[in-house]
Formats: C-alpha cells, structure tokens, sequence
C-alpha cells in the first residue's frame, strides 16, 4: 500500500471529502465532516494510516499484527495506526477502511443515513 492508492481508494467512498485541518502534512478523510481515515504526509510517517476500529476488533488486530498499534495521537480505544508494507496486506487494508467508514455511517441518525444514501 503507498499513500495514493490508499487516498484513491478513501476519496472514491461516496459522499467522502479530504482536507487538511491540523496541518498541511495531515490528510484527512471525513464522511459528513466526520472523520474515519487519516494520513500522514510526512516523509517519515508517510507509510502509516489511522482507521477508527470497533474495540473488540482493534484490540485484537494489534494482538495479531506487529503493523498495527494503537492510533497515532487519537482515541487509543476506537482508533488504530497501521503501517504499510509490513504484515497487513492492502486487501485487509482495504476492508479495514471500509469497517472505519462503515462505523461512521452507521454513527449518524437514521435520517442522516438515508439522506447519504441517496
């Protein structure tokens, strides 16, 4: 995974916004101005992402995976930094991403979800 083909897959995601709103090395992902991915662009941390986990899950990955610790200055709880290229393969990465974008869709009230799916 590389920081592109991890942005190409985040901003494809519907109703997905990016931004920059720590700094101008912080890319961010938001679904409705939530956040639910984000990556640095820092050449020494560029190879790492931050994905929102459900608990349980997040505890476990990083019990199975030496990439994976908590997030990265986030909520050590519901947030996970998984770095590229190490013992995550990018078919897990992806589904991670989904299950950080899922998690905030599924955060919003029932309205709010319906009017994202439309």
């Amino acid at each position: 995974m590389d920081l592109e083909t991890f942005r190409n897959y985040c901003i494809q995601k519907d109703h997905v916004e990016e931004s920059l709103p720590f700094d101008e090395h912080t890319l961010v992902f938001k679904l409705n101005n939530k956040m639910f991915a984000l990556v640095s662009m820092r050449e020494e941390r560029k190879n790492a992402c931050n994905l929102k986990c459900d608990p349980e899950r997040a505890i476990a990955l990083r019990e199975q995976f030496m990439a994976v610790e908590p997030g990265y200055h986030m909520s050590k709880k519901h947030w996970n930094t998984i770095a590229f290229n190490e013992d995550v393969n990018d078919h897990l990465i992806y589904e991670l991403i989904d299950h950080s974008y899922d998690l905030i869709f599924k955060s919003f009230s029932k309205k709010v979800q319906k009017e994202l799916s439309k």
